[in-house]
């Protein structure tokens, strides 16, 4: 099991504000092993002007590169990929590329746009892979005013030709709860009718502006599953902004009436099967009782 900081955490270290993190032609850089106890997982966000590109150098992680907003071309050992993109991570799914360990991918643009680039440390290739935005599985989880769409381009079962990344992204549409009932995964639990896998996870958040074109915002919260590894995060989050949880209780996360919520999961851990078992919290769990009665957001009717 990864070993972990026992001194108290709070939001300002977990919660990366749009930006803060930026470097060059990348609006956020979290990458493996640069900061303490950040161990498996990264996310790059590549900002590109009309005909930019960008080399990424794959050491040691495998990637998917997703487009937020715009399309692009990514060349990788002298094939090139066509990534249709999309206006924004609000109008559709996207088509998102696998690209294995050790690759030098070329991403262009010849209009610009924003990218994801999600990475988890591998050490076994896989092929480079493409998958188009009608072939990712769309997922409606929750009822009520807990419903959410979930595109699963990167879960398992979903996509499994790569070594320990796991990703998604989610769309809360304004005033709903999402990441409800909070849960874990910081601990491997080999247990047949309840399993656990160990799982840091990146959330990287967009919210939709007001018609007016005032910022939207929504809350974040993470708070410890045992008191030898304590973490309190409750935070408000806009768009670009990051965070990130090593451990404990993640959820609700809540969009603010009138801003539809995005973000991006990026997850991976230290366990040799590539796994997302999770637990619910205890005091939260029964709230998956209510989805069938409540029924489906009309907002995500026919979206699945």
């Amino acid at each position: 099991m990864t070993t972990h900081d026992t001194s108290t955490h709070d939001s300002s270290e977990f919660h990366l504000p749009a930006g803060s993190t930026g470097r060059g032609p990348y609006e956020t850089i979290i990458d493996p092993g640069a900061r303490d106890g950040w161990v498996h997982t990264g996310l790059r966000v590549l900002a590109l002007g009309a005909g930019e590109s960008e080399i990424f150098t794959a050491n040691s992680v495998e990637v998917m590169i997703v487009p937020l907003d715009g399309s692009c071309e990514v060349s990788v050992d002298g094939e090139r990929y066509t990534l249709r993109g999309r206006t924004d991570v609000f109008a559709s799914a996207t088509d998102v590329l696998y690209v294995p360990v050790g690759s030098l991918p070329t991403i262009s643009s010849a209009d610009g746009g924003r990218f994801a680039l999600a990475t988890a440390v591998a050490t076994g290739s896989h092929p480079v892979a493409l998958i188009r935005a009608e072939d990712v599985p769309v997922e409606i989880r929750g009822g009520g005013n807990m419903t959410r769409k979930v595109r699963n381009f990167g879960t398992v079962g979903a996509f499994d030709a790569m070594d320990s990344l796991i990703a998604c992204e989610v769309i809360t549409p304004g005033g709903n709860w999402s990441s409800y009932p909070a849960h874990k995964h910081d601990e491997t639990v080999d247990d047949g009718e309840h399993p656990e896998s160990e799982l840091e996870e990146i959330y990287y958040y967009e919210i939709q502006d007001a018609p007016g074109g005032g910022p939207g915002f929504g809350y974040h919260q993470t708070t410890a599953s045992g008191d030898d590894r304590p973490i309190d995060v409750l935070t408000e989050v806009r768009s670009g902004d990051t965070v990130l949880v090593p451990h404990g209780w993640h959820g609700p996360c809540a969009a603010a009436p009138g801003h539809d919520m995005y973000y991006l999961n990026v997850m991976a851990g230290p366990d040799a099967e590539r796994a997302w078992n999770i637990t619910d919290h205890p005091e939260q769990t029964w709230v998956r009782g209510t989805w069938d009665e409540a029924g489906i957001d009309p907002r995500l009717e026919g979206e699945a």
